[in-house]
């Protein structure tokens, strides 16, 4: 990680962690938001008008995090308006590194070998680490925003003005449901599968398994009375936020993170609902399988040899 502005050690997959053996994640640093009008968002400073051309997002297929915001580009036909950079799977000693694996690119905008210098051009003296997705913006040469939650909402809405293409992910009549969805998908299954790879207690380990397995079998429940998504026929952005986590579940979680009770192709309703999305006009283009298992199993902490499984093929 890079402290003061200056790269630290070698890369860890856990920075820091609880007396008990929990995964603790980063809070993210940068969140100004992209605006109709250049208006301050609910966070942040303004100054950030929706301009076809003006923002680049950096990510990494591997990441779901990274993933969500390109699912949501791609609904929102947003291709032509963003551009993107996509890091190599495989953490170097310095993290995220651009362009030596194929499907990754170089960074055309600033020309950094590392995603953290990419923080490190914005603040010199940055402390934390350099995370994906980062949202650029080329007219001032700084981070929007590196907060996925954030950017969702903001390439939902932002450039309405434009392009009102693609469905409306945060309808207003189901927002209060979609935010408590949301909280509970994300800390006890999103980051639940990552309490449970990254535990370094058996305690820590079975409290996140547990809320694993509990979260998914609410949503099979859900699902079983034949709705196509989460809160009916609707897509909304939880159903993205619930994907990308699904998505890599039989090709890393399972297996290397050791949430491992069944795989989601077992799964009555909620396979086929993974499919649907994936068929949705743009996800799959998201979606790059040898990334996700070539970048999860590249983890030394948790697989030292880096073997890497040739299952599952989709």
């Amino acid at each position: 990680m890079l402290v003061n502005g200056k790269w630290d050690a070698d890369w860890q997959p856990v920075q820091k962690k609880d007396k008990d053996g929990r995964f603790i994640r980063q809070v993210s640093s940068f969140r100004n938001w992209i605006t109709p009008d250049g208006e301050a968002g609910p966070t942040g400073e303004g100054g950030f008008k929706a301009e076809a051309g003006r923002y680049h997002l950096y990510v990494a297929y591997i990441c779901p995090w990274a993933s969500r915001a390109l699912a949501v580009r791609a609904l929102k036909h947003l291709e032509d308006y963003i551009s993107v950079s996509v890091v190599d799977p495989r953490m170097s000693d310095q993290g995220w590194k651009f362009g030596e694996y194929p499907e990754s690119t170089d960074d055309p905008l600033n020309q950094a070998t590392y995603m953290h210098q990419i923080y490190t051009k914005v603040d010199p003296v940055f402390t934390g680490r350099a995370t994906v997705p980062v949202l650029w913006d080329k007219k001032r040469n700084t981070i929007v925003n590196n907060e996925s939650a954030d950017i969702l909402r903001m390439l939902n809405s932002a450039f309405s003005n434009l392009t009102d293409a693609g469905p409306n992910l945060y309808p207003s009549e189901l927002a209060a449901e979609i935010d408590e969805l949301n909280a509970e998908i994300y800390s006890k299954l999103n980051n639940g599968v990552y309490q449970a790879g990254f535990a370094s207690s058996q305690q820590a380990y079975e409290e996140a398994y547990k809320n694993v397995f509990s979260t998914l079998d609410k949503l099979e429940n859900q699902l079983s009375d034949g709705r196509q998504f989460l809160f009916g026929d609707k897509l909304t952005e939880t159903d993205i936020r619930l994907f990308v986590t699904l998505v890599r579940f039989d090709a890393a979680y399972y297996g290397l993170f050791k949430c491992n009770r069944n795989l989601i192709q077992q799964m009555s309703f909620m396979y086929p609902y993974m499919n649907r999305i994936w068929q949705l006009q743009g996800i799959a283009e998201t979606v790059n399988l040898d990334h996700i298992k070539t970048g999860y199993y590249s983890i030394k902490a948790l697989n030292p040899n880096k073997i890497i499984p040739k299952g599952p093929l989709v």
